[in-house]
């Protein structure tokens, strides 16, 4: 019996590796504030590079990591199974970071690489990256919806950063315990992070968690309960986004990275969910309500107030 079964053993091996592990290029472009965790130091990869990379070997994915934009075009693409942002900014800009810029037709090549089949991953600031008019965070137009006048990068991530307050503990309920990455994890999930308050919800999206329920503490979260972890199908392709990942100890998060994990084998399309249904006005109907606008504290203000949160 052994000797018939060693065979089919070794042909199981050599079929997975011959197998070629997934291709996603993490993308880290920072036109407006770049985060600490996706900077890169003295050249040496970012922390959140670091965590990709152990996720990536532990699930057959190889990661290339770019911070240059000029190279978006339908070639370049071509070669990735996946796109994975941690953006901020009008990426059609050099902006903070001094980084090649991408062009309007690289832009598109995004949308028609997903449409055609592929996956994209957003996370965290993905969502604070391509704002509808290029708005000013200071502006009271910030807080206001577009609907259908929302940036065409807005339509196809599912949603916009608006703000957020303090980083604080946060309680994230689960709807769709089914979505690949979210088994076991109970009815909630919650922990400390800079949680964002969001807006412009596409009506397509299949809301995975909602959030601010209970509210949370500040005047960005005097809102009805909204998502801020969601998928969404686009053409032929699939878009996953998940709000966390402001901080270090999120990345390190065995929560996260399962959640994160899920998404990616989704994006892939070597992970099914069972149901991508539009679910928005079901679980959240209060979704679209934002937060009254008020002014942003004052440099020093925030900057103290960072401070103090980073020491919690």
């Amino acid at each position: 019996m052994i000797s018939r079964l060693l065979p089919l053993a070794l042909c199981a091996v050599a079929l997975a590796a011959e197998t070629p592990a997934r291709k996603v290029l993490f993308f880290t472009k920072s036109s407006g504030y770049e985060h600490e965790v996706i900077s890169w130091k003295k050249g040496q990869p970012s922390f959140a590079e670091k965590q990709l990379t152990e996720l990536g070997a532990a699930n057959g994915i190889t990661f290339v990591f770019s911070k240059d934009g000029s190279k978006f075009s339908p070639e370049y693409l071509a070669q990735f199974d996946a796109l994975m942002f941690y953006t901020t900014g009008n990426l059609l800009e050099p902006g903070t970071d001094g980084n090649p810029p991408m062009t309007a037709s690289g832009k598109q090549a995004i949308f028609d690489f997903v449409r055609g089949g592929k996956g994209f991953v957003g996370t965290h600031s993905a969502s604070d990256t391509f704002h509808t008019g290029n708005e000013s965070q200071k502006g009271p137009e910030r807080f206001r919806n577009h609907g259908d006048k929302a940036d065409p990068y807005v339509c196809f991530l599912g949603a916009e950063f608006i703000r957020h307050g303090k980083q604080q503990v946060g309680v994230n309920r689960i709807v769709d315990p089914t979505f690949p990455g979210f088994a076991g994890l109970g009815d909630s999930f919650s922990f400390m992070e800079e949680w964002y308050t969001l807006k412009d919800f596409r009506p397509d999206i299949h809301v995975l968690t909602v959030f601010n329920d209970p509210p949370l503490e500040g005047d960005d979260y005097k809102r009805p309960p909204f998502p801020n972890c969601w998928a969404r199908q686009e053409g032929k392709g699939r878009v996953f986004y998940t709000a966390m990942g402001h901080r270090d100890d999120v990345w390190t998060n065995a929560t996260f990275r399962q959640i994160l994990t899920g998404g990616l084998k989704w994006a892939l399309g070597d992970a099914k969910a069972p149901d991508l249904s539009p679910n928005l006005l079901k679980v959240a109907p209060g979704a679209m309500t934002n937060q009254p606008y008020t002014p942003t504290p004052p440099p020093k203000a925030k900057a103290a107030a960072k401070k103090k949160a980073a020491k919690q």
